[in-house]
């Protein structure tokens, strides 16, 4: 049995659950965890906000996209590669190896003469940062008990807050004081001390004998060269090359991510399968719309670029305070409390559409997407408690990085299909504000699509 999985909750008279108290140890591999995952937090959205700094100074407007794009496909592998590697020798090494890519990469793009060498760091970037997360819900399985590890995967949602909060405005500070490079060199000093105060409580959870199967970095690279096939395809204007990128992208990505994911997948397969899929489609809903309302908010409304990120913050906060409330009181059957989450994320799609109305008041567009990142953080949390409860002893590390995988997923696919219903309008007559309207009904689409898929939904211990 993994180390602290086999905690038991002591219960009162009046069923009050009361949690197994955490030692010393958990406490600050605890604290290590959440700064690693502030640490992704303010990497991310600083950059984001320098980043059209960046590409004026040095002239990049044509690797603006790349620059995005190479980020999250390194990301895809990095967390496949790290997850297999936590399993083989333990969660402390791979962490080791990506806290030291990313301050190289960090380093590479502060110190960048051209925009492709900024590409280069944000690679280097999403390979160091990528391994992260599928390493720290090994660690909440192996090193917390079973009646904490909910609230575990909560404080590691909540770890964005802070970066949701205040990294654009002290990226924005930054670049206007010290110069866009500082944004990149100041995070240093912070990973390195992250991965000094985490790296040694990791040490203690070494690997766990299990038969392996081969390799699934080479799978991995397949599947991210094939994602990024497609999605460049969606945004080129010739058709022809556009079907022919598209093509080959599916032609690669399909059979690599059958590698990765579960069989069972497509179908929603009951249990972990349908986990997996319900994963694919919640972020990709979410995503459907929290990418582009900042982009309604200045082109249909004028805001300025802080009132755009304002409007969203909301979604961000009340995701946090969804999963604590599913963390304070677990929901009897998963497929019950993820339904509803969809029901809710559905119904903040329905009402943040009037964005695209110039008369609708941005306040109420920000307490509309609050209700839906409230859905969001009232599925994510049980749907990352029954995925791991699939993660038998050593390879807690696999079935980390297939939950991660289906965020990535998501994401990726609908900023692909996302984007090029935004440059089909830009090129076209199709308006933005269909453009828009066609991303947020496709987004509300998944959403139902989720409430049949989570019928599937079913956790290990169940």
């Amino acid at each position: 049995m993994a180390a602290g999985g086999a905690g038991r909750a002591r219960v009162t008279n009046d069923a009050q659950i009361v949690r197994t108290p955490f030692s010393a140890e958990q406490r600050l591999l605890a604290t290590g965890m959440l700064l690693a995952v502030m640490l992704v937090g303010f990497e991310v959205t600083a950059v984001i906000t320098a980043l059209p700094t960046i590409t004026d100074q040095l002239g990049g407007d044509s690797l603006y996209g790349v620059s995005l794009s190479i980020y999250t496909l390194a990301n895809l592998v990095a967390l496949v590669a790290a997850g297999a590697l936590a399993d083989r020798r333990g969660p402390a090494l791979p962490f080791a190896l990506c806290i030291v890519t990313l301050v190289i990469g960090l380093v590479v793009a502060g110190l960048a003469p051209s925009m492709t060498w900024i590409v280069i760091g944000r690679f280097l970037q999403g390979a160091g940062t990528g391994g992260f997360s599928p390493i720290a819900y090994m660690l909440v399985k192996r090193a917390f008990p079973n009646d904490s590890q909910a609230m575990m995967y909560a404080i590691l949602s909540a770890g964005w807050v802070l970066p949701s909060l205040f990294a654009p405005l002290l990226a924005g500070w930054v670049t206007d004081a010290f110069g866009w490079k500082w944004v990149f060199l100041g995070l240093v000093p912070f990973a390195l001390a992250v991965g000094v105060l985490a790296v040694r409580p990791m040490l203690r959870y070494g690997p766990v004998p299990f038969n392996r199967v081969g390799s699934k970095i080479p799978a991995a690279v397949a599947a991210a060269t094939g994602i990024g096939m497609l999605v460049t395809g969606l945004q080129i204007a010739n058709p022809l090359a556009a079907v022919a990128t598209s093509g080959i992208g599916l032609a690669l990505s399909i059979p690599s991510l059958r590698r990765l994911l579960p069989a069972g997948i497509v179908t929603a397969r009951r249990g972990l399968p349908a986990i997996i899929a319900c994963r694919i489609i919640a972020t990709a809903a979410f995503l459907g719309a929290d990418s582009f309302i900042p982009l309604a908010a200045d082109r249909t409304h004028g805001a300025s670029p802080l009132v755009q990120g304002f409007v969203i913050i909301g979604a961000a906060l009340s995701w946090t305070a969804g999963q604590w409330i599913r963390a304070r009181r677990p929901p009897a059957r998963t497929a019950t409390a993820m339904r509803t989450g969809f029901l809710l994320l559905g119904l903040g799609l329905v009402l943040v559409v009037p964005v695209l109305w110039p008369w609708w008041p941005l306040w109420a567009v920000f307490l509309a997407w609050a209700v839906g990142g409230l859905g969001m953080g009232l599925l994510y949390n049980p749907a990352t408690v029954a995925a791991m409860s699939y993660a038998v002893d050593g390879r807690e590390g696999e079935v980390s990085s297939q939950v991660t995988l289906a965020d990535a997923i998501g994401f990726s696919l609908m900023g692909g299909i996302g984007g090029a219903t935004v440059a089909i309008a830009d090129r076209t007559s199709f308006t933005l504000n269909a453009a828009l309207g066609t991303n947020f009904a496709l987004a509300i689409a998944l959403t139902l699509l989720g409430v049949l898929a989570c019928r599937r939904v079913v956790s290990a211990v169940a």
